[in-house]
């Protein structure tokens, strides 16, 4: 075996331990990343084809693990806005079915006491209305704490930037064309 690279499911550390994430989230792939180089640092006895290959199949088993950190903050995120919307559901079917018989009796109740009929169905109403309100805002509140799923936007900077060129300096070490085919056998100038 060339190297430790491998697309196998490994929990990280902190999610070993705790079995959930610190914020509530389900704990999420990483990929180890371990040099897949022998104990001299040299590549050893690599052709280019391999080390192309080898590269392919990190950057697919990067972007497979980015997207189900994506998957799982998202995951986590819907849910809560789905417990928050129970509230604002709920604010709806108090304020389309009004509980008609109990608001219509505590109007009739307030004519009784002696205020005008009108004046005791727009303080039943008002009382409607403060209720939805309520429920409304303990909705807003739960939906409020949804949060941009942020340990998939800083995995995803790293790895834009760990694929960006480093620089001119850099790209002078590489070698030419003419040198490529002549290590790989490839077709040359003659």
């Amino acid at each position: 075996m060339r190297g430790a690279w491998h697309d196998d499911r490994v929990t990280s550390e902190p999610h070993r331990n705790s079995g959930s994430g610190t914020d509530g989230t389900p704990p999420v792939s990483s990929i180890p990343l371990t040099d897949d180089r022998n104990g001299n640092g040299s590549v050893g006895g690599q052709s280019i084809g391999d080390l192309v290959k080898d590269a392919s199949s990190h950057v697919s088993t990067l972007v497979r693990a980015e997207i189900e950190l994506a998957r799982a903050e998202i995951t986590s995120e819907v849910k809560k806005g789905l417990k928050g919307s129970v509230f604002f559901i709920a604010a709806l079917t108090v304020l389309m079915f009004s509980l008609f018989y109990l608001f219509f009796a505590l109007a009739e109740l307030l004519y009784d006491i002696g205020l005008y009929r009108s004046a005791a169905f727009g303080i039943v109403f008002l009382l409607m209305l403060l209720t939805a309100g309520l429920l409304a805002f303990l909705g807003w509140r739960k939906v409020r704490k949804i949060r941009a799923p942020q340990r998939t936007i800083s995995s995803m900077k790293e790895t834009a930037a760990a694929l960006k060129p480093r620089g001119s300096a850099e790209h002078s070490e590489l070698p030419d064309q003419a040198e490529v085919n002549r290590l790989t056998g490839g077709p040359t100038s003659r």
